[in-house]
C-alpha cells in the first residue's frame, strides 16, 4: 500500500482532491484532524499533558478539550505553539500508524492522508509515508475556494510557512479533476 500525505495551506483543495481520488478503486482518503482530536480525548496521556500545560480552562463543560480555548492559549506565542505540537503530534503519530495498519489490512492500495501540517511539523513521523505532497495554489484561487466554504478567515493560516524536508510540490490551481490527475501522476500509481 502507498501512503501519501496531502499537505498545504487552506484553500489548496486537499479535501476536495482527496475525496475525488478516493472514488477510484483501492484508494482511500482520510482527514487527519479527527484522528488528531481523538489523540487527546479525555483520559489520554495527551489530554492530561495539555491540561497540565495550558490549564483547566481548556476543558469544556462536557469534560473534553475545548479546541477553541486551547487554540487561544496555544497560539498566543510561538513557544506555546511548539509545546502544543510536542504534546499532540507524538500521540497523533501513534494513532495514525494504527489507522494505516487497519487500512492496509482492509485492502487499501493507496491511502491519502490529508493534514495541513504534515509537511511543516518537525514532529510528524515521515517514515509512515511513501511521499508527502505540498499543494500550492494562487491566492485568488485559495480565496475563492475558502469563500465558497465560508472559511475566508483561514486565508492567512500557514502564510509564509514552507514545508520541511523532502516534499513534492504540486500546483492545485485548476479544477478538482485537473488537480486530481496531477496528484495521481505525481504519486506514480498506474
Amino acid at each position: 500500500m502507498k501512503v501519501i500525505g496531502l499537505a498545504g495551506p487552506p484553500g489548496t483543495g486537499k479535501s476536495a482532491v482527496g475525496r475525488e481520488l478516493a472514488r477510484r478503486p483501492g484508494v482511500r482518503w482520510i482527514d487527519l484532524d479527527p484522528i488528531a482530536w481523538s489523540a487527546y480525548r479525555r483520559g489520554t496521556e495527551a489530554f492530561v499533558r495539555l491540561v497540565d500545560r495550558f490549564g483547566p480552562a481548556v476543558v469544556g463543560e462536557d469534560g473534553a478539550i475545548d479546541r477553541r480555548r486551547l487554540a487561544n492559549r496555544a497560539f498566543a506565542t510561538s513557544e506555546a505553539r511548539a509545546e502544543l505540537d510536542a504534546i499532540v503530534h507524538p500521540a497523533v503519530n501513534e494513532a495514525l500508524a494504527e489507522r494505516i495498519r487497519a487500512e492496509q489490512a482492509d485492502g487499501a492500495e493507496v491511502l491519502l492522508i490529508e493534514g495541513a501540517l504534515l509537511a511543516t511539523s518537525p514532529h510528524v513521523d515521515r517514515s509512515l509515508f511513501d511521499a508527502i505532497l505540498w499543494l500550492e495554489a494562487s491566492e485568488d484561487a485559495r480565496r475563492a475556494r475558502l469563500a465558497a466554504d465560508g472559511r475566508e478567515a483561514q486565508i492567512d493560516r500557514l502564510d509564509g510557512v514552507e514545508p520541511r524536508g523532502t516534499v513534492q510540490r504540486v500546483s492545485s490551481d485548476g479544477s478538482v479533476i485537473e488537480v486530481a490527475e496531477r496528484i495521481w501522476n505525481a504519486i506514480g500509481v498506474r
